[in-house]
């Protein structure tokens, strides 16, 4: 199994830009589809973006199509979330993680330990 380990968050405001990444070692990083979740308090984890294990094929959340981008770097094993126009309620703990090509959390059994993403007004 891959051992997922996310970076890059932190404070920004509204309508600002962050770059997430999720550093991956361990075995067959290029045969896992990846996700981001996140998780704001008091609420569920939930699906935020997912890319196919060869990158050819992305999805997203209505709340964050047209503002959040995935990628993945299978020669780095590395998956990213680009995050632009920033909004408070996008503020949550953000956690990478490998498995089928799925958006349901139950579905994912790897996960990083999450980076925390605060977005203030």
């Amino acid at each position: 199994q891959v051992q997922l380990v996310e970076s890059g968050g932190g404070l920004v405001q509204a309508g600002g830009c962050l770059r997430l990444s999720c550093a991956a070692s361990g075995r067959a990083f290029s045969g896992y589809a990846m996700g981001w979740f996140r998780q704001a308090p008091g609420k569920e984890r939930e699906f935020a973006a997912a890319i196919s294990s060869t990158g050819a094929r992305t999805y997203y959340a209505d709340s964050v199509k047209g503002r959040f981008t995935i990628s993945r770097d299978n020669a780095k094993n590395t998956v990213y979330l680009q995050m632009n126009s920033l909004k408070p309620e996008d503020t949550a703990i953000y956690y990478c993680a490998a498995g089928p090509w799925s958006t349901a959390v139950a579905d994912y059994n790897i996960w990083g330990q999450g980076t925390q993403v605060t977005v203030s007004s």
